[in-house]
């Protein structure tokens, strides 16, 4: 039987990282992985191929182009599935060899089968023809979720399915019900608006992304509608069905709402929560304690209630995002082999690849309000930006949330092309405690979108000079 320092459960972000940051300490590792495949659902069925099925309908369909050549500018004129998912499909490829060799090249053994717990230090692989046991001294779970799929909805992956069977679709269709304004539902919510498809999202609370600034979020919604989107805010689907048949044959769903209100489509995305997988790993044999949602709770340290076991990743819960995944893994591993550490768990970014992006980090507008802390807001428009004109950017804008007292920066809000990659100048400016006058003196690239934040510095010193 072989022993290990640490065995890590699961090959997505938060394991990758973990796995080879112990390696890096000099321990004996072993990544396991139930799928035939490594990357978890980030590689698989989730961030990766999401966004390149978002960067391929951007190019193909020219909307990112459309403010400078027209709004009927456009690559292709008939664009497929097999056009999106040909681009998903190199690039999770491209991504198995990238894990893999970064396991190899730093000595992780990588255990292919189904893992559970025997005891305390003790695991069972189930492989298809055979088995085996293997022992460590230390665990970590990063098992990741799936999609939720209640019992009451009428999934026959066709007409009605998750986010982990559009990908699988053969043809694009003529209108989506997409139940669920959360991340997922509405970056594949605007993917699909982007290609021509009629969508209609139902969201139950009255903004979609609930934890975003309500500014952005009121922008955001705006620039949906725009795009011909039909949101249902402050509806609950109270019932799915769909018509015999299938896609094929033209069927369509109906979901009836609280409200009373029918909504008819060819196909329905149900995008409403995730769930943990933690209950087949025989955790209980060890007394590890899960939510209802199959969710384990950890310290601060990323430990469970049982010690020498961790866990990272959206196995634990919000933000179950890739980069927080990994930087949790991390963290995860330094701690379990005494490895000394920084972390700034307050200046993670979030990012929404939505059409437009979305990012921000630190406080939102309604949180410093709440916490009674004085600020004041400064924003620039894209479209005072010449960078912004070069790309058509109409819509985008970035927002400085600046203490009145000390202009210490307290947050940053980005909505528009690049949003995601913009953030990360604001996080490093946050980290180092500058304060808005940074922005003001420093000189940036002309013309580039990052010059959003000095127009938005002056703009936030201007109303507090009450110039």
């Amino acid at each position: 039987m072989r022993h290990f320092d640490l065995a890590v459960i699961g090959t997505g972000p938060a394991g990758q990282r973990a796995a080879i940051q112990a390696a890096k300490l000099g321990k004996r590792v072993c990544v396991i992985e139930r799928s035939r495949v490594v990357g978890g659902a980030d590689t698989n069925t989730g961030t990766i191929p999401s966004k390149a099925l978002r960067e391929a309908a951007l190019h193909l369909t020219g909307t990112s182009m459309r403010g400078i050549f027209g709004d009927n500018y456009r690559v292709k004129r008939n664009i497929t599935i097999s056009d999106l998912i040909s681009v998903s499909q190199h690039v999770i490829r491209r991504e198995w060899s990238v894990i893999q060799d970064a396991f190899e090249r730093n000595g992780v053994e990588l255990v292919w089968g189904r893992a559970r717990f025997g005891d305390n230090n003790l695991l069972h692989i189930e492989r298809e023809e055979e088995s085996e046991r293997l022992s460590a001294e230390r665990f970590l779970i990063a098992v990741g979720t799936r999609p939720a799929r209640p019992e009451e909805v009428p999934f026959d992956n066709l007409s009605v399915f998750t986010s982990d069977e559009l990908l699988k679709l053969e043809r694009l269709p003529k209108s989506l019900i997409v139940v669920g304004g959360g991340v997922i539902g509405t970056e594949y919510a605007c993917i699909m608006a982007t290609l021509w498809v009629k969508v209609t999202l139902i969201e139950g609370r009255p903004h979609v992304l609930g934890f975003l600034d309500e500014e952005i979020a009121e922008a955001f919604q705006y620039h949906m509608r725009q795009h011909g989107m039909t949101l249902r805010l402050g509806e609950k689907v109270s019932k799915i069905e769909r018509a015999p048949g299938g896609l094929e044959n033209g069927a369509h769903v109906t979901a009836m709402l609280e409200s009373g209100k029918k909504l008819q489509a060819e196909a329905l995305l149900y995008a409403v929560g995730r769930q943990g997988v933690c209950a087949k790993l025989d955790v209980d044999k060890v007394g590890l304690k899960f939510d209802d949602r199959e969710r384990l709770k950890v310290n601060a340290q990323y430990q469970t209630n049982v010690p020498h076991i961790y866990a990272a990743g959206d196995v634990i819960g919000f933000p179950a995002l890739a980069s927080t995944a990994m930087e949790q893994g991390r963290l995860a591993v330094c701690h379990m082999f005494g490895a000394p550490t920084q972390s700034m768990p307050h200046l993670y970014p979030l990012g929404i690849y939505a059409v437009p992006e979305i990012s921000m980090v630190g406080k939102t507008e309604e949180q410093l309000t709440e916490d009674a802390v004085p600020y004041e807001a400064g924003v620039a428009q894209n479209r005072e930006l010449a960078r912004g004109q070069l790309l058509g950017d109409e819509t985008g804008m970035l927002k400085l949330l600046i203490h009145q007292d000390t202009h210490e920066i307290l947050g940053v809000q980005c909505i528009g092309t690049g949003a995601t990659e913009l953030i990360h100048i604001g996080q490093v400016a946050m980290a180092f405690k500058a304060n808005v006058e940074f922005f003001v003196d420093n000189v940036f690239n002309h013309p580039t979108l990052a010059e959003a934040y000095k127009v938005a510095a002056h703009n936030g010193l201007n109303k507090l000079r009450h110039v």
